[in-house]
């Protein structure tokens, strides 16, 4: 490594870029499912309310440094000037920075707090959750509305996801 390619943002972009996505997919495609399957309801209730946050952390952070770090061409600034003049590159950086954020900030909050709600109401009706129906009305309601926000949760990781990989077929087709 010369010096000169320490500090070139060049290899900064390459590694936020590898970071974003192999921390989507894994978690996304392996770590989650893998989890889910080996570890008990309440356990993995636990870890991924652990690892959340980290996670969207991490995918709202990372398209922030890819913005940051664009390797601009003698056609393309470098850097956030870059991206903003090339829709090819803005709009999976911004779809990809923008879900992460809204589970960042909103669903997974809101998640978090409906399965707080959820354990409350378990005390109270002396029943589990993910136990077989019937559930009380207050259960019912807050499964439901679990449901609902895991669901958007996942589309917006998806959405995260697809914007990192449609972002890397436009950073290969510079290489």
């Amino acid at each position: 490594m010369t010096g000169s390619t320490l500090f070139s943002p060049a290899p900064y972009h390459i590694l936020s870029y590898g970071t974003l996505l192999g921390t989507t997919f894994f978690h996304t495609f392996v770590g989650g499912i893998v989890s889910f399957q080996v570890l008990a309801r309440p356990q993995f209730s636990l870890l991924m309310a652990k690892l959340f946050p980290v996670y969207f952390s991490m995918q709202t952070a990372l398209p922030v440094v890819l913005a940051l770090t664009f390797p601009g061409d003698s056609f393309t600034q470098s850097g956030f000037a870059g991206v903003l003049e090339n829709t090819s590159v803005l709009y999976p950086i911004a779809a990809t920075f923008l879900s992460a954020l809204a589970n960042l900030a909103v669903v997974g909050p809101a998640t978090t707090k409906v399965m707080d709600q959820r354990k409350i109401q378990e005390r109270k009706d002396g029943k589990k959750s993910y136990d077989a129906p019937p559930h009380s009305q207050e259960m019912t309601a807050l499964n439901k509305r679990f449901s609902v926000l895991h669901g958007i949760s996942s589309l917006l990781n998806l959405g995260t996801f697809i914007g990192s990989v449609a972002y890397g077929f436009n950073l290969a087709s510079r290489l």
